[in-house]
């Protein structure tokens, strides 16, 4: 009887570690529709001007310590990434920032943004997406998008004051 419960157990575990959601220190968050993923990356501002709109993503992004690879006035699209070597970065912060509790040595957050004009008012879309590297840069331990609404509600919150900022000339 004993034989059989712990092979019962053994095999719960087994199948615990190698099933769906389970990777080495990748988090497991739960499922999200994709209009769920699109009401998280993206706000609506209300103005037509769409140029002021993309300056104001480009000046927040910069202000948070992204490089520009890439900016496209004509299709809307910006394209950006930040180095962040992790020992300046605790790993409760790591938690709460971006909702992982990973062990890597070197993080590389990579941001890529549409801004459109839709009726009379400008929609920004912005996805965050996180790699996580070893101590040499070279192996990617794991790749993964940013899903934490906070993480976005605070990047549009800095835009929409880059938005004042800038329509108040200040």
């Amino acid at each position: 009887m004993k034989a059989i419960i712990a092979t019962v157990f053994c095999l719960a575990l087994a199948l615990t570690w190698s099933g769906p959601g389970f990777s080495q220190g990748a988090p497991t968050a739960p499922e999200r529709t994709q209009l769920e993923i699109r009401q998280i990356q993206t706000r609506t501002f209300d103005t037509q001007d769409q140029l002021l709109v993309m300056k104001a993503v480009l000046h927040v992004l910069q202000d948070d310590g992204f490089i520009v690879n890439n900016a496209n006035s004509e299709l809307g699209l910006i394209s950006a990434s930040k180095e962040i070597p992790t020992e300046k970065i605790e790993k409760s912060e790591m938690q709460r920032r971006f909702g992982f509790h990973i062990h890597a040595h070197f993080v590389l957050i990579e941001a890529s943004a549409t801004i459109n004009l839709i009726d009379r008012q400008t929609r920004v879309r912005v996805n965050f997406q996180i790699k996580f590297f070893n101590d040499d840069h070279k192996k990617l331990l794991t790749v993964s998008q940013i899903m934490e609404g906070n993480y976005y509600q605070e990047f549009f919150s800095k835009v929409d004051k880059g938005i004042f900022i800038q329509r108040e000339k200040i």
